[in-house]
C-alpha cells in the first residue's frame, strides 16, 4: 500500500510540474492566413526543462486528440526522458499536407523561427514525427511522403491508413506519384473499437501489399471511441516512439546537421494479425519470417515486446460485456441523437459567476433512452476534458477557462468536448461517451466591462513568482492564463517554472486577462482580453 501511495504522489508530482512547464515559446507561422481566424496560425512549442539537446520533435495541428496526447503526463514524462520537444499548431496550417500551397516553406519556416527564439538551434534540422488526430489523421503520411529523410516515425490517431480513400476530412486524398513512398519508416494507425469500420483498416493492409518495405504498425484501441485518450493508449504510442528512437536514431547527433536516420528493415521486426471484432482465436504473434498466420492479414511491428504488448491489449475487452453512458443535466437525461458528430450536446447553464456549471453521466441501455443497472458496479464514471475552453473541477463541476488557443477564433472559443469514460471489470468492457458544449462566445448580453491591466516589468532568471493586478469596472473577478512562457497561474500569482538549460534569453512571457461576463442575474457582457508581455532577463 506505501508504495502504491508513494507511487501516486510521484504522478501527481510530474503531472504537476509537467503542467507547470506549460508551451515556453510560440511563433506565428508566416505566409500563411488561418480560415478560422483571418489572421496567421501560431506555433507553441514545449521543450523538456532538463533538455541539452533536443533529439527530435513531436507535431501536431489542433483537430480535438493532438492537444491531449501532448499534455498528457505520461507523454511528456517520456518525452523528457527522450529528449523529444512538442510543436502543437492552432489553427492547422493545411489538412491533407498538399505542399502545393505552400506548407512546406511555412513549416520549414515555423522551424527556424522557434529555433531562433528558443536558442535550440537543432530544432531546425532534427527528425520529426507527425501526430494527427481524426480529420488531421491522413496529413502524418502525406507529410512522411514529402520528407522522408527526416521523418522519425507517423502517428496516425483514430485515425486512417496512408494513401487511404477515406480522409478523416472527407476530401480526396493526395496522389504520391510512382516514385514516392514512406519505405523504412515506422508508421502507427489506431482506430477505436467503438468506431470500428472495416473500410477503415482494409487500406492499411493494401498498402503493406503494395509497398512490400514499408513498417505499418496498427493498434485497435480496444474498448475505446473516436475521441478519447486514455492512460493505456498514451503508453502505447510513447513505448512505440522509444522504439522508434532505439532503432532509428543516431548515437550522437550534431546540432548543425540532419541526422542519418537508419531505414527500418521490416523483415527483421514481428508481425501479429490484425484485430477483429469478438475474434477468440488469434494467429500466434512471431518474428517476420517464422509467422504463420495469414501475411495479407498481419501488421508488423519493431520487435516481439510491442507484438505481446498489442495482443495484450486486445485481451482487455475481448468477451465481455457492453456498458453505454448518458448524461444527466438539471435532473433530466439527455437525448442521445445518433446523427450528431457528439452523440450527446449539453446547454450552458452557469452558476452566478457565470462560469461554473454541472453535468454528471449515468449509465443507460443500449438506446439511451433511460437509466439501467445492466453495467459494473466497480469504481464511478469519470469525466475529463478532451478539448476547448474548460477546467474540471470533479466529476460533475466545471468550469469555463479561457487558454493559449486565443479568443479569436469563431469556430473553437466557445466550443467545449469533454469525455465519459468507465474502465469496466472483468464483466463488462470499459465505456465512453463525449458530449459537446457551446458557450457564447463573446457575451453580448447586459452592461459593458473593460480590463485595466498593468503591464508587468520584466524579471531576472531566478524570480519564483510575480503578482498580476488586472481589475474589470465590473467588479467582477479578472481571470489569467499564460499564452507563453515558462509559467503557470494560480489565482492572481504568476508562476515561474523551470526553463531548459539553453533557453535564449531574455525570454518573454505574454500573459492574457479575461473577464467572460455573466448570462445570469445582473448580466455583463464579455469584456475585450488585455494582453501583457514582460521578458525574464
Amino acid at each position: 500500500m506505501k508504495i502504491k501511495i508513494l507511487s501516486f504522489l510521484i504522478l501527481l508530482l510530474i503531472f504537476n510540474n509537467l503542467w507547470a512547464a506549460e508551451w515556453q515559446w510560440s511563433v506565428e507561422i508566416k505566409n500563411a492566413i488561418s480560415g478560422e481566424t483571418n489572421s496567421n496560425p501560431r506555433a507553441f512549442l514545449w521543450i523538456p526543462s532538463n533538455c541539452k539537446q533536443v533529439r527530435a520533435v513531436i507535431v501536431g495541428q489542433h483537430n480535438m486528440c493532438e492537444e491531449t496526447i501532448f499534455e498528457h503526463p505520461v507523454f511528456r514524462k517520456t518525452m523528457a526522458d527522450m529528449g523529444f520537444a512538442i510543436i502543437w499548431i492552432t489553427p492547422i496550417i493545411n489538412q491533407s499536407w498538399d505542399v502545393s500551397s505552400g506548407c512546406q516553406t511555412q513549416f520549414d519556416t515555423m522551424l527556424a523561427d522557434l529555433a531562433e527564439v528558443s536558442g535550440y538551434s537543432e530544432l531546425k534540422n532534427i527528425p520529426i514525427v507527425p501526430l494527427g488526430h481524426s480529420a488531421l489523421a491522413t496529413f502524418p503520411w502525406n507529410f512522411a511522403a514529402w520528407n522522408p529523410e527526416r521523418t522519425l516515425a507517423v502517428i496516425s490517431y483514430h485515425g486512417d491508413a496512408p494513401r487511404t480513400n477515406l480522409t478523416g476530412y472527407g476530401g480526396s486524398n493526395l496522389e504520391w506519384g510512382r516514385t514516392r513512398n514512406i519505405d523504412g519508416i515506422p508508421g502507427l494507425m489506431i482506430e477505436g473499437e467503438y468506431e470500428w469500420w472495416e473500410a477503415r483498416v482494409n487500406p492499411a493492409l493494401a498498402f503493406r501489399m503494395m509497398y512490400p518495405e514499408s513498417c505499418i504498425s496498427f493498434l485497435c484501441d480496444a474498448g475505446r471511441g473516436h475521441f478519447d485518450v486514455s492512460d493505456e493508449v498514451v503508453s502505447y504510442i510513447s513505448l512505440f516512439l522509444k522504439k522508434a528512437a532505439q532503432y532509428r536514431l543516431p548515437d550522437n547527433q550534431s546540432p548543425d546537421k540532419q541526422p542519418d536516420l537508419a531505414k527500418i528493415n521490416n523483415q527483421k521486426g514481428w508481425l501479429a494479425q490484425r484485430w477483429h471484432p469478438n475474434q477468440e482465436r488469434r494467429a500466434d504473434t512471431a518474428p517476420y519470417a517464422e509467422y504463420k498466420g495469414n501475411r495479407h492479414d498481419a501488421f508488423w511491428y519493431f520487435d516481439k515486446e510491442m507484438a505481446e504488448l498489442t495482443e495484450k491489449y486486445y485481451e482487455k475487452s475481448r468477451g465481455k460485456k457492453d456498458q453505454y453512458i448518458g448524461f444527466v443535466q438539471n435532473g433530466q437525461l439527455l437525448n442521445f441523437n445518433e446523427k450528431s458528430h457528439s452523440r450527446y450536446n449539453a446547454k450552458f447553464i452557469p452558476e452566478e459567476d457565470g462560469l461554473t456549471f454541472h453535468l454528471s453521466a449515468v449509465f443507460t441501455d443500449s438506446l439511451h433512452r433511460q437509466q439501467t443497472a445492466g453495467h459494473s458496479p466497480k469504481g464511478k464514471i469519470k469525466i475529463d476534458r478532451i478539448n476547448g475552453p474548460i477546467k474540471k473541477t470533479n466529476d460533475t463541476t466545471f468550469m469555463v477557462q479561457f487558454y493559449r488557443m486565443g479568443l479569436n477564433n469563431p469556430k473553437r472559443t466557445g466550443d467545449i468536448w469533454l469525455i465519459a469514460h468507465h474502465d469496466g471489470d472483468k464483466i463488462y468492457k470499459s465505456a465512453v461517451q463525449q458530449i459537446n458544449i457551446r458557450i457564447p462566445y463573446p457575451n453580448k448580453e447586459g452592461k459593458k466591462q473593460h480590463i485595466t491591466f498593468t503591464p508587468p516589468a520584466d524579471v531576472k532568471k531566478g524570480t519564483k513568482s510575480i503578482s498580476l493586478d488586472a481589475i474589470a469596472d465590473s467588479g467582477l473577478p479578472v481571470y489569467y492564463y499564460v499564452k507563453e512562457g515558462p509559467a503557470r497561474i494560480e489565482g492572481n500569482k504568476l508562476i515561474f517554472t523551470k526553463m531548459p538549460p539553453r533557453a535564449k534569453l531574455p525570454l518573454k512571457v505574454s500573459v492574457v486577462a479575461w473577464q467572460y461576463g455573466r448570462l445570469t442575474g445582473e448580466k455583463t457582457q464579455t469584456a475585450e482580453a488585455v494582453e501583457r508581455s514582460f521578458y525574464i532577463k
